[in-house]
């Protein structure tokens, strides 16, 4: 595989689209930390590492209740790409729909949210986009 983020955002897009209720993928400390802000965040209910031979994580995909259940996850964009690295300032991290979205970050102080990065004052590897 050789982006293993772009694979991650593209099962959650399919499982989103097809109303899976859960999505299942090899796991990876920087998978786990993306699951641990898309919780936080509230855009999936819950996720689980999974034991086994190759160690798997579990994504439990949360959906709104109006007459056709679509998924929380509106939209999804990877945007740092292994071809091209899109790095940023603290003063050029991007709004996502104008506040309604997030960035995802890759910086010195770990994976997070582009607003927890501006309030740490650091920037960093702009990972993806989802609102």
């Amino acid at each position: 595989m050789f982006d293993p983020i772009a694979d991650m955002l593209t099962r959650i897009r399919n499982a989103g689209m097809a109303r899976h209720p859960q999505v299942a993928m090899p796991t990876s400390r920087i998978r786990e930390a993306i699951a641990k802000i898309l919780k936080e965040e509230g855009f999936i209910q819950d996720f689980e590492v999974l034991p086994g031979d190759v160690p798997s994580l579990l994504l439990h995909m949360k959906y709104t209740r109006e007459r056709q259940p679509r998924s929380v996850i509106a939209g999804i964009q990877r945007v740092s790409k292994p071809g091209r690295r899109t790095y940023v300032k603290r003063q050029d991290i991007p709004w996502v729909r104008s506040g309604l979205g997030i960035a995802i970050m890759s910086t010195s102080h770990g994976v997070m949210t582009g607003h927890q990065a501006r309030r740490q004052n650091v920037g960093g590897e702009v990972l993806c986009y989802v609102w």
